[in-house]
């Protein structure tokens, strides 16, 4: 039994903008004992399934903006909190989380909820762990909407991410709100604040310590090879439709890595560059994403 910590309920009451309904999944074979939440929004008998993965150090939060825009064009919308961040339990032993822990638990969770015809919707660890995800069931996956992320297909040497590395490791109660607001700066105090919620002491924050030292440092480090063969997938083997849009001033993951990855994703459209978009680029411009996406994808045209 892995030993996790709880987040008391009256930790996520009247946070700004953020209505919706908690979620719960237990015993997912390898996890059990351990709680997951996820947001489960929109139409619940729709064909068009929309899975929104947040990255660090956010949770469902990130995406308030984005969820109500897919909501009203007829879409469910499944916005899983990874273990050890938002409403999900959060094992205390930083060394239970790994990149295999967190992808097999994302797995898992579609196929628990049995998610068909699913739009991804990726930003930073989202997006690291989650295009890996559909090379694994491929008949799930229909579309892609990717935001400042990349995959780790081999060892990471950039100046912006030993900031970002920095800023999180060289204190172990990690300052989730002072994060948000240096890396997108749109963020105000009080939803700052809400990013605070899942994590009442640094007890709370071993998944967020842990996910910086996840990036590979070297070519055998765990998750590589996995994710070059999920570059391979979306290079040679994707079929489904894409959309991408960049948070502009993001210089961890942003103009230089996106670019690349376009050339990645087979039949990548040009981005949507947010001019004035950090790093959590859902914050600055979410609803403007989600309805491109949405047009671009033709929903404004098949009856939803």
């Amino acid at each position: 039994m892995i030993d996790a910590l709880r987040t008391p309920d009256d930790r996520f009451e009247n946070l700004p903008d953020y209505p919706f309904e908690p979620n719960y999944v237990e015993g997912l074979k390898g996890y059990e004992g351990l709680r997951g939440h996820y947001l489960d929004e929109g139409e619940p008998s729709s064909e068009e399934v929309f899975l929104l993965l947040h990255g660090e150090p956010s949770w469902s939060y990130l995406y308030r903006k984005m969820i109500p825009v897919f909501s009203a064009a007829g879409a469910r919308v499944i916005v899983p909190d990874w273990l050890g961040f938002g409403r999900s339990d959060k094992p205390i032993d930083d060394d239970v989380y790994s990149f295999e822990f967190h992808r097999n638990y994302m797995l898992a969770l579609i196929e628990h909820l049995d998610l068909k015809n699913i739009t991804l919707v990726v930003q930073d660890w989202g997006g690291v762990l989650g295009l890996t995800l559909p090379m694994e069931m491929k008949d799930r996956f229909k579309r892609l909407l990717i935001m400042n992320t990349g995959l780790m297909a081999g060892p990471v040497d950039s100046p912006a991410f030993e900031e970002w590395k920095t800023d999180i490791v060289s204190n172990p109660d990690v300052p989730v709100s002072f994060i948000m607001q240096k890396y997108e700066p749109v963020i105000t105090d009080e939803e700052a604040a809400a990013y605070d919620a899942p994590f009442p002491d640094q007890r709370y924050k071993a998944g967020v310590r842990k996910f910086p030292m996840l990036i590979a440092t070297s070519m055998d480090a765990p998750g590589v090879d996995i994710s070059q063969k999920a570059a391979q997938f979306w290079s040679a083997d994707w079929a489904g439709e894409s959309f991408m849009a960049v948070g502009m001033r993001d210089k961890m993951l942003g103009p230089d890595v996106m670019n690349f990855m376009s050339t990645i994703i087979k039949g990548c459209p040009e981005p949507l560059e947010i001019a004035d978009g950090g790093h959590f680029v859902q914050e600055s411009g979410g609803v403007l994403i989600a309805e491109r996406a949405l047009a671009h994808f033709g929903f404004d045209t098949i009856g939803h």
